[in-house]
């Protein structure tokens, strides 16, 4: 036996054991649990979290934060690589510095933006002793608000710095290469990044993109630390309903699941299916 297929070992293992999750979600949302006496599988407890309008409000919530997290962090994560490229060559701590917040865990991250962005935090008390603001209380509510505004921009803050680094050695070298070619023949740093290193490097953006997506459309921590009660994001309601007292809901919990994975897999479908005919545009004009 070869030494790589010892190395895919802790692959498939993991594989295996994400397959076998899958497949209790979905046995278990059709109603059937031996151990709690449910033999008989049935739709209807999709039918029922289909037809729960608290359902829908969830998932709405969770669409809303995970297009403004992806689509905010990319397009930031895209400009802090654009400046780390320029300064590649400096190896400066400054580089790595932006390290820091793809390595906190996001409960921590939650704590950072309650001690920073809420009303007795940070910026409020510091607004208050610089004479901006009246009272602490004044500064504008950023956490627990519907709008989710604290979720998003704990998910700013982690993600950005991935997006980043994701694509920092993908853009270095086509920098090195064609960027530098281009400036060579008369082309501005800002022309060439904009109009060679940035299109070339679609394909690894989007992929990051969808990354960011579907993590934050199925993250539990920050919606549930950083939320608000009502609407509540789906996984914490997925989460509040899976640890119900009354064990014969738990197929409601996992049909809730299974909705969930069932729009994480046609959305990454659809952003494929669009990505694919960008990519092959911009392979048209190039």
């Amino acid at each position: 036996m070869k030494k790589p297929f010892f190395l895919l070992i802790p692959f498939f293992l993991l594989m295996a054991l994400v397959l076998a999750s899958i497949w209790n979600v979905l046995t278990q949302s059709l109603g059937y649990i031996p151990a709690f006496g449910l033999r008989e599988p049935t739709f209807g407890y999709y039918a029922r979290v289909l037809k729960d309008p608290g359902f829908l409000s969830s998932v709405l919530v969770s669409l809303k934060i995970s297009v403004w997290s992806a689509v905010i962090s990319t397009v930031l994560g895209v400009l802090l690589s654009m400046a780390l490229i320029q300064c590649w060559k400096q190896r400066g701590g400054h580089v790595f510095a932006v390290r820091i917040p793809v390595l906190v865990p996001h409960a921590v991250a939650a704590v950072f933006m309650i001690q920073i962005f809420s009303q007795t935090g940070l910026l409020a008390r510091l607004a208050f002793a610089l004479g901006l603001l009246e009272e602490p209380a004044a500064f504008p509510q950023l956490l627990f608000t519907p709008s989710y505004g604290g979720t998003i921009l704990a998910y700013i803050w982690k993600e950005a710095p991935f997006v980043a680094y994701f694509v920092l050695a993908f853009m270095g070298g086509i920098r090195s290469s064609l960027g530098e070619a281009a400036e060579n023949l008369g082309a501005s740093p800002v022309k060439s990044f904009f109009q060679i290193t940035l299109p070339l490097s679609v394909p690894v953006i989007s992929r990051a993109f969808l990354i960011i997506f579907i993590f934050a459309f199925g993250g539990y921590e920050l919606p549930l630390l950083l939320g608000s009660t009502l609407p509540r994001a789906l996984s914490v309601e997925t989460y509040l309903a899976y640890t119900r007292p009354d064990l014969l809901d738990r197929p409601l919990a996992m049909a809730m699941n299974g909705v969930m994975l069932l729009l994480s897999i046609v959305m990454t479908i659809l952003y494929s299916v669009v990505m694919d005919r960008v990519n092959r545009k911009i392979g048209g004009i190039q």
